[in-house]
């Protein structure tokens, strides 16, 4: 895949990407199954709940298109994602939602592993381009 990093996208990089669109796609059906859930005795928390997420999902959906086209600010947005999910995942490591842990847990190592790499810092850092 070629595009602003000057060359192709390394592999690391576009699984990262890639997984953090499916977070951000996920996160807008969950704002989706929030609206279609909202009553009127839930309504403020129903409908901010939504929007929370999302512009959370919007969010991360631009930001794993944009890290993939050579801009390093999206980098940021998709850690912290990465840090909310690590935690969420550390919350649910007990009962019937420890696969769904151990999901969340997998995906967003793989994310930061993905985006740590050293061939994805040097795709993305502005001084080793020509």
């Amino acid at each position: 895949m070629d595009n602003d990093i000057g060359g192709s996208v390394p592999p690391p990089l576009v699984t990262a990407a890639s997984l953090s669109a499916v977070e951000g796609v996920l996160l807008l059906a969950l704002a989706v199954l929030e609206l279609a859930d909202v009553t009127g005795g839930r309504l403020t928390m129903g409908l901010t709940t939504a929007v929370f997420f999302a512009a959370f999902g919007g969010l991360l959906l631009v930001s794993a298109w944009l890290i993939t086209h050579g801009q390093t600010w999206p980098r940021g947005p998709i850690l912290l994602a990465q840090l909310i999910a690590l935690g969420l995942a550390w919350n649910m490591r007990t009962g019937e939602t420890v696969v769904l842990a151990a999901g969340l847990a997998v995906v967003a190592l793989i994310v930061i592993a993905g985006l740590l790499h050293p061939t994805s810092i040097e795709a993305l850092d502005p001084d080793s381009r020509s």
